[in-house]
């Protein structure tokens, strides 16, 4: 066996063991966690066999300063709008931020994306009744997830970036910290009506949402039909899914997949009344979690931009355990497909990626198919987050929804003069 073959193997078992160490403390963690622990040592192998490539040449000290390089350098998740709160029924503050049009930031970029953000500037800038756009953030993300986005309709339109109950700016959720209430995606529903009402009290609306922030809007619709078939003229829907989350894969064996959706919540609700230890095993294991976000974000992860790819494990990794655990069990009971026909009337875009592991691309599918009038779009070769994965198309679409939007807005302003 080579020197090389050796170094190879000694690497993989390396990475391997923190794999399975690391299953190993979560199986520890709950009565019955073994399963699950096994399901979950799967996808930690996987990646770990990434990491252990990686560790050939690359020394741990050389890989923890490039991570700090990364953040140090890395503009992603800079941009800050004007800040606003917003009141949940349990009193949790949730943060946003809003964007106004004509600011002269927007309409920058040159080719075809330069020209359509300069058509929207002239359409909608400073323009009484265009619709504002509210975007809404996945699971384990924050607002900042939207950047490219909101980078480049910045100035060109109104919006609004806000971020979910317990995660990135917003508070804690109080009734989920006082244990009076657990979260749903019904009560995530209700705190986008919050913020809607705080930060765009009057005016045509746009809803952009991402993976749990799609499920949000669904859940909106769902509880406010009304509301939404007066104020709403458009809705994006991007890597998401309207129910059947119970059934998803995550790449792994068939054999693995029922284990994990029945244990993987008492494992991770043990995992967080154990949090600050939890904490710790994850800086301890970095390299593995860096690979793990790469497996589960980006289709092509070779392909991304290593600052981009950084980005999201910070957003990710900024979320406590105890929160993703709180919020893990919401999807397996999550079903809104019959609250998708209150998005019938009005222009719509379906996005995945078809690499989407998460949310497989045949959800999005499920949702076209109930909204025949949508833009549907599969991305060859993109993850679950593709926003950040393929900026460009995302952007490109939303921006040709909003100007859909915008012609809906006008004309039944002109119905109802």
């Amino acid at each position: 066996m080579s020197d090389r073959t050796g170094a190879a193997t000694d690497a993989t078992i390396d990475a391997a063991a923190a794999a399975a160490t690391t299953a190993g403390n979560w199986t520890r963690a709950g009565r019955h966690a073994g399963l699950a622990g096994a399901a979950i040592g799967v996808v930690a192998a996987g990646a770990a066999a990434g990491v252990a490539i990686e560790r050939l040449t690359v020394g741990r000290g050389v890989r923890r300063k490039a991570r700090l390089a990364l953040d140090a350098a890395g503009p992603y998740g800079t941009l800050r709008g004007t800040p606003g709160t917003a009141v949940a029924e349990d009193g949790t503050e949730l943060h946003y931020e809003i964007d106004e049009p004509g600011d002269g930031k927007g309409g920058k970029g040159g080719g075809a994306g330069g020209a359509r953000r300069k058509r929207l500037l002239g359409l909608l800038g400073r323009r009484s009744g265009a619709p504002t756009v509210v975007f809404s953030h996945g699971y384990c993300l924050n607002q900042d997830s939207w950047h490219f986005q909101r980078a480049a309709l910045r100035g060109a339109v109104r919006s609004v970036h806000w971020d979910q109950r317990s995660h990135g700016r917003s508070e804690r959720g109080r009734a989920q910290r006082e244990g009076t209430e657990r979260v749903t995606i019904e009560l995530l529903g209700r705190d986008l009506k919050a913020v809607l009402d705080a930060a765009v009290p009057e005016g045509p609306i746009v809803l952009v949402g991402h993976s749990m922030g799609g499920m949000t809007v669904m859940a909106l619709a769902d509880q406010y039909p009304e509301y939404v078939a007066e104020r709403v003229v458009g809705v994006a829907l991007i890597g998401t899914s309207a129910g059947r989350l119970s059934e998803v894969a995550f790449g792994l064996p068939s054999l693995g997949v029922k284990a994990f959706h029945k244990l993987a919540p008492g494992v991770l609700k043990a995992l967080g009344a154990q949090s600050e230890l939890v904490e710790k095993g994850r800086r301890a294991t970095a390299d593995l979690f860096a690979g793990l976000v790469k497996r589960y974000s980006f289709g092509t992860p070779k392909e991304v931009d290593p600052a981009v790819a950084r980005f999201a494990e910070r957003m990710i990794e900024a979320t406590p355990i105890d929160v993703v655990a709180e919020f893990f069990p919401a999807f397996a009971v999550h079903d809104k497909t019959e609250a998708l026909v209150a998005f019938d009337p009005v222009p719509a875009l379906v996005l995945a990626g078809d690499r989407d592991l998460i949310t497989p691309s045949d959800h999005s599918d499920a949702i076209a198919e109930l909204l025949p009038g949508a833009e549907s779009v599969c991305e060859a070769g993109a993850g679950h987050l593709v926003m950040l994965e393929r900026p460009e198309v995302v952007t490109a679409h939303l921006e040709a929804l909003i100007e859909r939007a915008a012609a809906t807005a006008a004309a039944t302003r002109s119905e109802r003069a």
